[in-house]
């Protein structure tokens, strides 16, 4: 039966398990991407996203609250300092599951698991913004005039003016 069995125990003890996922929320504070198992990667996604929450808001109860989780003070200044300001505008989704196959020696399902803000290669190495949606039309009339304006170029000013002071004229 499955009676109040709503996360995954993961084969392990109470202790055991609480400790295993502070140590992996710790590498992936530090590292910012980690290889485990999948079982392990949903496991610590559930685990650390409200820790990372928490850390959007920076008070003294609230890094006694996420220490106790992580038991690592390294860890904590890292999440508080680092990751709360990248994700300080991200409403939730911290991290991201990417499957890379099975291991070798048992043929588990492995996946990487990172943080979200921390991957430039689908970020584009920039913030991503959103546009704010609209649902009126005529607007973009003006963006074509402006756009149809040609700039002045340089070639079209004399010479004479572009031609700068040489530093022993400057000095009489």
């Amino acid at each position: 039966m499955r009676h109040g069995k709503k996360f995954n125990h993961l084969g392990r003890q109470t202790a055991h398990r609480k400790s295993m996922l502070a140590n992996m929320a710790c590498s992936l504070i530090e590292h910012k991407r980690i290889n485990t198992t999948v079982a392990k990667a949903k496991a610590l996604k559930q685990f650390v996203e409200p820790l990372i929450t928490k850390s959007k808001d920076d008070t003294t109860h609230n890094r006694r609250i996420v220490f106790s989780y992580l038991r690592s003070k390294y860890a904590v200044t890292d999440l508080f300092r680092d990751v709360a300001a990248k994700v300080g505008d991200r409403p939730g989704g911290y991290t991201r599951i990417i499957k890379v196959g099975n291991r070798l020696g048992d043929n588990a399902d492995m996946a990487m698991i990172e943080l979200v803000d921390f991957n430039e290669l689908y970020n584009g190495g920039k913030k991503e913004v959103k546009k704010a949606k609209s649902r009126r039309g005529g607007k973009a009339k003006k963006a074509d005039e402006v756009v149809g304006e040609a700039p002045v170029a340089e070639a079209e000013t004399p010479a004479a003016d572009t031609e700068a002071e040489t530093p022993s004229e400057a000095t009489e």
